[in-house]
């Protein structure tokens, strides 16, 4: 395969994607990426002044951009719901869906709804979202759902004997975790929907390292020395922009030879810098107990029922 760029990315005029931590970093040049192509994107922020500032600056770069910004927070199941059915009422397709934002090392907090903050909003958030758009997702002839993993994965075990850390908590221990749940959720997801015999696939994707905002609110947060100097000097050393951090999900939400069930992520440097290739080693990482017992997990404390029978995909 040829290095990769947004250049290779086709015509996307009558689509529509869904980008969720969209005003900044990775999320940002995703936006950026997808309307430079025609998709008409929807901007899912937390903070909405935010976001259309970032809505503003993509339009001075690219005239003519279709963009719409709505408020999401991942860290309360609420919001998700809301936004999840003000989405589903205004729009009739739903082609593309990053599950992109996140939040990286921080010290220990709750979501609205109780939960260890880092899985409860890389993870549970998302899974919530997309099973609540599912229904559109599976209506889209060859959608795609890409969610956003991290090399932190490889040292994250899930815990489910404390899930939410309350007996010990570590701030990377917690963030590799709700890593690893997004790989897992992405590859049982594509074993649900190729049961179902549904045309949406699910592909996973990770930045490397990427010079983006997620750092600095980690290091803000818990004012820890170490931190500060590694992603001072090594991670500067080993990033790359956000631009190409943001090409694997591109890649994976936009390339024809992309089929559902992969992992994409720079391909020099041990994975940390590089145009995007797939990793045909990430399904080793897939233990499907241990998948399907986080689905069931999750199911539970969303209330996020996924339906994939094959007669309600075909509906």
């Amino acid at each position: 395969m040829n290095n990769w760029t947004v250049n290779d990315i086709p015509d996307l005029h009558g689509r529509v994607a869904l980008v969720t931590g969209a005003n900044s970093g990775l999320g940002l040049e995703t936006t950026r990426a997808l309307a430079t192509h025609g998709a008409h994107v929807i901007m899912a922020v937390r903070n909405l002044d935010k976001g259309r500032r970032a809505e503003a600056e993509i339009k001075q770069t690219v005239p003519g951009a279709s963009i719409e910004v709505v408020s999401l927070d991942l860290a309360s199941l609420a919001s998700v719901r809301e936004f999840a059915t003000s989405i589903s009422q205004i729009h009739d397709r739903l082609d593309l869906l990053f599950n992109n934002a996140g939040i990286m090392a921080i010290p220990r907090q709750k979501t609205q709804d109780g939960f260890e903050m880092q899985f409860g909003t890389n993870h549970l958030g998302h899974f919530a979202l997309t099973g609540l758009l599912l229904p559109k997702l599976v209506a889209t002839p060859g959608s795609r759902v890409v969610t956003t993993t991290s090399l932190a994965r490889i040292a994250g075990g899930i815990r489910f004997d404390d899930l939410q850390h309350q007996r010990s908590y570590s701030r990377w221990g917690a963030y590799g975790q709700s890593k690893r749940a997004n790989l897992l959720f992405t590859f049982e997801l594509q074993t649900r929907l190729t049961a179902a015999k549904a045309s949406t696939i699910s592909v996973a994707a990770h930045p490397g390292g990427a010079k983006t905002n997620l750092p600095g609110t980690s290091m803000s947060l818990s004012n820890a020395r170490i931190d500060r100097f590694y992603f001072a000097t090594v991670a500067r050393l080993m990033s790359q922009s956000p631009l190409m951090g943001a090409l694997p999900q591109l890649y994976a939400g936009t390339d024809s030879h992309i089929f559902g069930g992969e992992l994409i992520g720079p391909g020099s440097f041990a994975g940390m810098r590089g145009y995007p290739r797939v990793d045909h080693h990430a399904r080793k990482e897939y233990d499907r107990s241990t998948a399907a017992r986080l689905w069931e997990v999750s199911e539970e404390l969303t209330g996020v029922k996924y339906d994939l029978t094959p007669g309600y995909v075909h509906k």
